[in-house]
């Protein structure tokens, strides 16, 4: 549970990191929003160096538990509802990022 909860604020970071920039670009926000922006994305690679495993494996990772996390945001933030397939998706992405950080290993 505990990586789990590491994957998703790590995932939160990098949205916010990369839609603060966005606003800016393409819905006239103010240049400010650079300044969290790049706080969040610092954040972002910090946290990611807080995982106990080689660092090859929670890249890997991560891009499941990213890939959930950014339809949530698509729905919670952009008002858009994933569809059926979008959470087919994610799901499996899920369960290839529980395949790759949980299955036993010797190393």
């Amino acid at each position: 549970m505990k990586t789990l909860l590491l994957f998703v604020a790590t995932a939160v970071f990098e949205i916010v990191g990369c839609y603060l920039p966005w606003l800016w670009l393409r819905k006239d926000g103010s240049a400010w929003l650079l300044l969290p922006a790049a706080g969040a994305l610092a954040a972002f690679v910090w946290l990611l160096t807080l995982h106990p495993t080689a660092s090859g494996r929670v890249y890997a990772a991560y891009g499941g538990v990213y890939v959930a996390v950014a339809l949530l945001w698509l729905w919670r933030v952009d008002g858009i509802v994933p569809g059926r397939w979008d959470l087919l998706g994610a799901a499996l992405c899920l369960c290839g990022m529980a395949v790759i950080m949980f299955a036993p290993r010797n190393a």
